[in-house]
């Protein structure tokens, strides 16, 4: 099923904790995060150029190497997350399609991430499984 983004997002947070889940590569890498420590993320995908939208919000909730929960958030400050990863559309639009790495986009500065960087980076192949999932995803984006 083909979802647009940023016009479903609903549709597309569904098919993405559908695909994490089937990975036994996410169930391998993710063992362990999130457990004795908040390892959900909120998601941020920041207006800019291409899209002048509302910025959209997702949540993940992860935890020993699977997605337990997952959905658009209306107001971010009502979520306990333990990472927050942020940036521009055109970022995250780039990021999906495998053009950027999820680890060097953060170092370099096109992505923020709040959150225990010592755990992104001991958890560092999850998190480059989690973004070849989200590549999985049939997406067209609307701009």
């Amino acid at each position: 099923m083909t979802v647009r983004l940023p016009s479903e997002p609903e549709a597309y947070i569904e098919e993405y904790k559908q695909t994490i889940n089937a990975s036994k590569e996410y169930s391998d890498t993710g063992e362990g995060w999130g457990v004795g420590f908040n390892g959900d993320f909120l998601f941020e995908l920041q207006p800019d150029e291409t899209y002048e939208g509302d910025p959209i919000h997702f949540f993940v909730g992860l935890e020993d190497g699977d997605c337990t929960e997952s959905y658009v958030v209306d107001d971010p400050d009502k979520e306990d997350w333990g990472f927050a990863y942020r940036g521009e559309y055109e970022d995250w639009k780039q990021l999906m399609q495998g053009d950027i790495d999820p680890v060097e986009g953060m170092m370099d500065g096109t992505f923020d991430l709040d959150g225990d960087m010592q755990k992104v980076m001991q958890y560092s192949q999850a998190a480059v499984t989690m973004t070849e999932c989200a590549g999985e995803v049939d997406v067209e984006f609307d701009y």
